[in-house]
């Protein structure tokens, strides 16, 4: 083992959270570094959120050529796709954003180490370097975030069979004949529709009882009918027994629904079941780190593990497997630190699936309401009656709220065009606490998406007596 380095600051993975909190603590002049085995930055601008809305884009932008003649514009000849070009518009955007995350190092003064890190004892990590050679590296304070990966479904021939994850599919330089999707949750549908887009039949497979487990069932059936619309072929209920040949060439499956059992060919397999923390074989026992039942971090509600002197930040945390989360996590241990508390309790967290239109959601879904006995009062409206959708023609989708008895906002669901948007504009309202009526009542800007929001809430039941 080479001669221990001592740092007051010692982070492990350079993912949102955690390389926010090295550079505020190098910044402060507290001595910092930060592990990072590939992907400086973490996954988000490497290979996840970033890099795949970047190809959504030209996935739309590609479609709405195709569509041109609707908005009264001709183009000459056929429009074709050119994944090579497309991938490098990809990695040009992620190039940027790495060059910014080194500068940001650069300027904070946090050491940057490039290596393979694993405990070996309390708040002490051995760090296999990339260029060479080891150092032993130990934290007054550690912080492990080491995020997620892919999870492959234990289904036979899958492994074999070379499957891509969100990683390759964002590498592909061409446009597969016929994607197999296995998954049909937020990274499975928004890659599906891409490459809709760009020109592939697809096809998604998904286990359980509908889309977006998670989801209301009036939310999957209507994401499930615009995607069916432009043309992918979606097998809800489905069980993916065998798969043969290899992806990238010739590729089948043999998937059982409640019509008997189905062999579907295709040319590459995209494998979107959901993720798995990295938090194998980098040493938490040695550390006196617990894991949960799933894998994850054991943490309390100021993200604090088992053992002391030792955080966990997003994923590996078990935080909402969101980058805006994981900057919450950072937040959170910054103030715990200063004096000032904060938990994870009660944290209102929204989320986006960026299909076209997108879904976006805030708070409590009727589902969850019912869980918990309550009878939010609900309201919904058509984006088809909202006049922004009769200028661009967008009109896809509904929105949907839930009122409690103090008449505040629990919940707020949009598929329709600006979604993450209009979705904002309600989580503002809740986080103010402020009655439904402030927001019905409020002067919204015509014509806008935010403006159906009046309209929704004028919609809202009034109280039984």
């Amino acid at each position: 083992m080479s001669q221990p380095e001592r740092f007051e600051i010692l982070v492990l993975g350079s993912g949102a959270g955690g390389k926010l909190l090295a550079w505020h603590m190098a910044r402060a002049g507290r001595r910092t570094a930060v592990v990072e085995r590939r992907y400086i930055g973490g996954s988000c601008p490497n290979i996840n959120c970033m890099p795949s809305k970047n190809e959504i884009w030209s996935a739309k932008v590609s479609h709405l050529v195709r569509h041109a003649a609707q908005f009264g514009t001709s183009i000459t000849g056929s429009a074709t796709v050119d994944m090579a070009k497309v991938r490098q518009r990809k990695r040009d955007m992620v190039e940027a954003e790495v060059a910014a995350h080194l500068e940001n190092y650069r300027a904070s003064g946090a050491q940057l180490i490039m290596g393979t890190g694993r405990f070996v004892g309390p708040k002490t990590l051995e760090v296999r370097l990339n260029d060479g050679g080891t150092r032993t590296l130990v934290g007054d304070h550690v912080f492990i975030n080491v995020g997620t990966r892919p999870a492959i479904p234990n289904v036979q021939g899958l492994e074999a069979a070379r499957p891509m994850t969100n990683v390759e599919a964002l590498e592909l330089d061409y446009v597969p004949a016929h994607l197999i999707v296995l998954g049909g949750g937020y990274v499975g549908l928004e890659l599906a529709q891409a490459y809709r887009r760009f020109g592939s039949e697809v096809t998604v497979i998904e286990h359980g009882a509908q889309l977006m487990s998670r989801e209301d069932p009036d939310v999957s059936k209507e994401v499930q009918r615009i995607l069916a619309a432009e043309g992918i072929r979606l097998l809800v209920g489905a069980q993916t027994l065998r798969v043969d040949g290899q992806s990238g060439r010739d590729v089948s499956l043999v998937v059982r629904t409640t019509n008997g059992e189905h062999t579907i060919q295709g040319s590459d397999v995209l494998v979107a079941a959901g993720r798995m923390p990295n938090t194998d074989g980098i040493g938490l026992k040695e550390a006196g780190v617990e894991l949960n039942e799933h894998g994850y971090v054991r943490v309390n509600d100021r993200l604090e593990t088992s053992a002391p002197g030792v955080w966990a930040i997003g994923e590996s945390a078990g935080s909402p497997q969101f980058t805006h989360v994981s900057v919450d996590d950072f937040r959170i241990i910054r103030d715990n630190l200063e004096g000032r508390k904060r938990s994870t309790r009660d944290r209102l967290v929204p989320l986006c699936m960026f299909t076209d239109p997108p879904l976006a959601r805030v708070g409590m879904t009727e589902g969850e309401a019912q869980r918990l006995r309550l009878t939010p009062r609900v309201a919904r409206l058509p984006i088809s009656a909202v006049l922004r959708a009769h200028t661009t023609d967008e009109r896809e989708g509904f929105m949907k709220v839930l009122i409690g008895d103090d008449e505040r906002i629990l919940g707020f669901t949009m598929i329709g065009a600006e979604a993450d948007g209009v979705m904002t504009v309600v989580q503002t309202a809740m986080l103010a606490k402020l009655p439904h009526s402030m927001l019905r009542d409020a002067i919204l800007t015509h014509p806008t998406m935010a403006e159906g929001l009046g309209s929704l809430l004028a919609n809202v039941p009034p109280m039984s007596t």
